[in-house]
């Protein structure tokens, strides 16, 4: 099993509503697990319940719309997700996730909520898509591993990815940053593993935060985020781009896409970032 499904997996509880799981603090990024995980996560246990649903007469197995807000920052140990299926059509299924952890009483305390769709995104034909940003091959990127090592030390979620950072928007790790609010790089996951369309809702969430671009080097913690799953990417590596055009009030957005190795837009977002500066 790899590492991803490993950190992913659920157990059903007593009905299909109800799905039980452990993160684990190898997928940490600051003090928080990552939160792409925790949706990719949430996503797993709808995907379950709508197998389970029997109003769910059309195969729906891949997520293809997430809209999720954050309430508290994730922590390694037990969760529980609870999912509602609302609404099963022809093209889409639509439901609910919530997770919960135990708070330091032992009281429920809310994670992440979510909305998500699931369709099937077998032989699609694409009219138009954006065209892949142009980048140096991996071996002449930036590898996550070449980070400040105080940088890495707070960010145990890179050590399961195998990243490659275009040098020209890499400038932050040695304090020169290009200012232009862009990140790109290649991706894919360390164990070899490859991707699906569960694991790109996580990979919309993997890069560093673009916010290190703009000389920004505090936490960005995600407050909401909207996903969209567009096809089944292909084996081998991605090609993830970042950007960002607004900054004030404390909060910035950040825009991503993913690419696969044929080259087909395979995921979009958009997330709304808290910015919090070091003290």
């Amino acid at each position: 099993m790899s590492e991803y499904d490993d950190a992913t997996r659920l157990e059903p509880g007593d009905d299909p509503t109800t799905w039980h799981g452990a993160f684990h603090e190898e997928w940490m990024i600051g003090n928080a697990v990552n939160g792409g995980l925790v949706m990719a996560t949430a996503l797993r246990a709808l995907g379950g319940h709508l197998l389970a649903d029997p109003t769910e007469t059309t195969e729906h197995v891949d997520p293809v719309v997430l809209s999720a807000y954050f309430m508290t920052a994730s922590q390694p140990g037990p969760f529980t997700v609870s999912t509602e299926v609302m609404r099963c059509g022809r093209k889409l299924s639509t439901g609910q996730m919530t997770i919960h952890q135990a708070g330091d009483h032992g009281e429920p305390v809310e994670r992440m909520r979510a909305i998500g769709s699931f369709g099937n995104l077998t032989d699609l034909e694409v009219q138009r898509q954006a065209s892949p940003p142009e980048l140096p091959p991996p071996d002449q990127c930036l590898s996550a591993e070449q980070a400040p090592p105080g940088f890495l030390a707070n960010a145990k979620f890179l050590e399961r990815l195998d990243l490659r950072l275009d040098p020209s928007t890499a400038g932050w790790a040695l304090g020169k940053p290009s200012m232009r609010g862009v990140m790109r790089g290649w991706l894919r996951l360390r164990d070899g593993r490859e991707p699906d369309t569960t694991m790109l809702m996580m990979a919309l969430d993997a890069l560093p935060p673009v916010a290190f671009d703009l000389g920004l080097l505090g936490w960005t913690p995600t407050l909401e985020f909207t996903g969209h799953i567009r096809r089944r990417p292909a084996s081998g590596w991605l090609r993830v781009s970042l950007s960002s055009d607004t900054l004030g009030g404390g909060m910035m957005e950040e825009d991503a896409m993913i690419w696969d190795s044929a080259g087909n837009l395979v995921a979009q977002s958009r997330q709304l970032c808290g910015v919090r500066m070091p003290r």
